[in-house]
């Protein structure tokens, strides 16, 4: 990895059109035919890139008990207690109604309403997803949300995997579709012959699905376009190497466009980190990946002081944080912006990933400066609501009217001033 004294900033974005540029034309070409053909181009597409030749798309609930039934009893048992774990936070975060009443038997009101239908995209390809499965579809739930629907690319053989569809059992979801890429996202937004669309959209992807929720967005809400995964850490001289170095290549394994940066104020660790990651990369089933991760987008700065670590990793604003200091928590304390910060070293980012009950789909390139984690909120909207008492319009009207004829708005103004020459019902 490379290594460098620190300045002011750090910035490595990787953008999705820096990244796929040439995908976008495919991307709207692929929409526009599931708009026209539905199912027909969803069975093309699957067959072209998926290898899949399908006569149906939703999943059997056959299918679901026979890969429960064929688990390891062991990582069901792990997956329900993860579960268990995510369900409680999530619980947490429930909003409820909030009622303000007003004088003369008037109120106003913050009302709460889960979406009606959501869709959970499962990446596939080359690795299985179970725990996406459970960090979309258990928010949606706790929300309320009555229809989750999974899509997620099937095998060459037509399936989905076991894990997946384990975990989807375990969650409670019943609705789920062999579908991936952008195909998935477009028969989402837009329905399909077998596929009713949805109101909302979430789910992590790669470059095709994430470009494909930024054309649909307008027509469905979505999640965020999440870019590669990104880890920082800031470390002082009471690290381990050989603990920063895995922490780092668990990102870098991700994806050839994931970051991995580390901020340290001992030159010392930072070689031996650099050494470190290059010794466990040769023993890494997926080291083709994590080494052009960290050869593009791998680094390793040298801070004058904690305080400048700091500093640059609130201006990065990472994805994941880690901080491995003496004193963790009194730098944890000073984090503005991180999507999520895994304190000490015993809480390396797989926790969060997997099982602590924290949610793992948080915001990339920077943009935890202003975005925050899939949580409870991204599954339900709020309605504002106004009731007046006709004493209470008697007595607010005037003002009202001349606030909307400050703006020359003389419609606003005739509109509440019209009730003036009436008398008796108040509702």
């Amino acid at each position: 990895m490379q290594i460098a004294k620190l300045s002011n900033t750090i910035s490595l974005q990787r953008s999705v059109e820096q990244a796929n540029a040439d995908h976008v034309t495919t991307v709207r070409e692929v929409i526009e035919q599931v708009r026209k053909n539905g199912d027909k181009a969803l069975f093309n597409y699957t067959e072209k890139w998926d290898g899949a030749k399908l006569t149906s798309l939703r999943v059997t609930e056959e299918e679901v008990e026979k890969a429960f039934a064929s688990f390891d009893s062991q990582l069901i048992t792990d997956l329900e207690e993860a579960a268990v774990n995510i369900r409680a936070f999530h619980l947490q975060q429930v909003r409820q109604n909030i009622d303000f009443p007003l004088e003369k038997k008037s109120y106003i009101q913050y009302k709460i309403t889960p979406l009606d239908a959501v869709g959970l995209y499962v990446p596939g390809g080359t690795a299985a997803y179970p725990s996406s499965v459970l960090m979309n579809a258990i928010p949606a739930i706790v929300a309320g949300v009555k229809r989750v629907v999974i899509v997620s690319p099937p095998s060459k053989e037509g399936k989905l995997p076991a894990s997946v569809l384990v975990a989807a059992k375990i969650a409670g979801i019943t609705e789920i579709y062999k579908v991936g890429g952008a195909q998935a996202i477009a028969a989402l937004a837009y329905g399909t012959e077998s596929i009713q669309a949805v109101d909302k959209i979430t789910g992590p992807g790669n470059s095709y699905v994430a470009l494909a929720k930024r054309e649909v967005f307008g027509k469905v809400a979505i999640d965020m376009i999440a870019g590669p995964s990104e880890i920082a850490i800031i470390a002082d001289e009471t690290a381990f190497a050989d603990e920063v170095a895995s922490d780092l290549l668990a990102q870098a394994e991700h994806d050839r466009f994931a970051s991995a940066v580390l901020v340290t104020t001992s030159e010392k660790l930072a070689r031996e980190v650099a050494d470190e990651v290059e010794i466990q990369l040769k023993q890494l089933p997926r080291e083709e990946i994590a080494r052009a991760s960290i050869e593009n987008f791998g680094r390793i700065y040298i801070a004058e002081s904690l305080a400048q670590a700091v500093d640059a990793v609130n201006e990065l604003a990472p994805e994941h944080l880690e901080i491995m200091t003496q004193h963790p928590e009194d730098i944890s304390d000073q984090i503005k912006h991180a999507g999520a910060i895994f304190v000490g070293r015993f809480s390396s980012e797989p926790v969060g990933d997997y099982f602590a009950g924290t949610n793992h789909v948080l915001p990339t390139n920077s943009t935890a400066r202003f975005s925050s984690g899939l949580c409870v909120d991204d599954f339900i909207k709020k309605t504002s609501v106004v009731y007046y008492t006709e004493e209470m319009w008697q007595e607010q009207y005037p003002k009202i009217a001349r606030l909307a004829r400050l703006e020359q708005l003389e419609g606003h103004a005739r509109s509440v001033e019209s009730r003036s020459w009436k008398k008796g019902d108040s509702n």
